[in-house]
């Protein structure tokens, strides 16, 4: 059994379908990359699976449990994470304190808690050391992990990522890919929206392309990253144009 099917669902504002039978899968401890042009569905489909938005037919089954019709807050509790796009950190709040917000389902297991924000100091040392710093005085990349450790801090099974990448200086951005793949080396699986298509499927295990609200194309990310058709709309060109690009994925301080 995967760790989260998406079956038919078809998603609306108002009487603008955004979704159009979108179907797809992910395992345990794995990272999925949904790509696509503006438009195409990504946040809905992360917005749905989080319960932020209403889905009007299909199912989202989560840990063998149908989760279509659950309260977001229930969805969380179950094992879901979800960093929005624009990262919507509590710039008033000090850094501690926004981490201390995403435990806030386990705020009467005092010593889990703790347990928790000790485990994010490590995970994340650069904001360890900007503990009492207000959030919003952070750098761009400290505030995507920052929005990053709020959302662990509910110890998801699933992390949803939106667009993490996105106003991030290309350095910044490696820094950022790099602690998502620590975390999922930790056991959490990631679906992950990423402009930077190029770098989503170097990190990737799997990826499906979402065209219209719907899933146009689907493989393991290592052949869709040799696909024509994705070189050509999402990695701007061929492989022999894309080779001096090619970059590892390296550790950098936030900025």
């Amino acid at each position: 059994m995967s760790l989260l099917e998406v079956s038919d669902l078809h998603t609306f504002y108002g009487e603008t379908q955004a979704l159009r039978g979108v179907s797809f899968r992910v395992e345990p401890g794995e990272i999925v990359a949904l790509l696509g042009s503006n438009g195409a569905g990504k946040t809905t489909t992360l917005r749905t699976i989080s319960r932020l938005e209403k889905a009007r037919q299909g199912s989202v089954v989560f840990k063998g449990q149908d989760i279509t019709g659950m309260a977001a807050h229930r969805v969380v509790a179950l094992g879901i994470g979800h960093v929005p796009e624009g990262r919507r950190i509590f710039p008033g709040l000090t850094v501690e304190e926004n981490i201390s917000l995403g435990g806030y389902l386990m705020r009467r297991r005092r010593a889990a808690l703790e347990d928790q924000r000790r485990e994010m100091r490590e995970l994340f040392p650069h904001l360890a050391e900007r503990r009492g710093q207000l959030a919003g005085t952070l750098s761009g990349g400290e505030q995507q992990m920052l929005a990053i450790a709020r959302a662990l801090m509910c110890k998801p099974t699933l992390l949803a990522l939106d667009e993490p990448s996105m106003g991030l200086a290309p350095m910044v951005t490696r820094t950022v890919l790099r602690a998502i793949a620590r975390i999922r080396d930790h056991g959490t699986a990631i679906l992950m929206v990423e402009q930077n298509a190029r770098q989503a499927l170097r990190l990737a295990d799997r990826a499906y392309v979402l065209e219209g609200g719907r899933i146009t194309l689907e493989g393991k990310a290592s052949e869709l990253a040799e696909d024509p058709r994705v070189q050509a709309a999402y990695l701007g060109g061929s492989p022999a144009d894309q080779k001096a690009g090619n970059t590892e994925l390296v550790t950098q301080p936030g900025s």
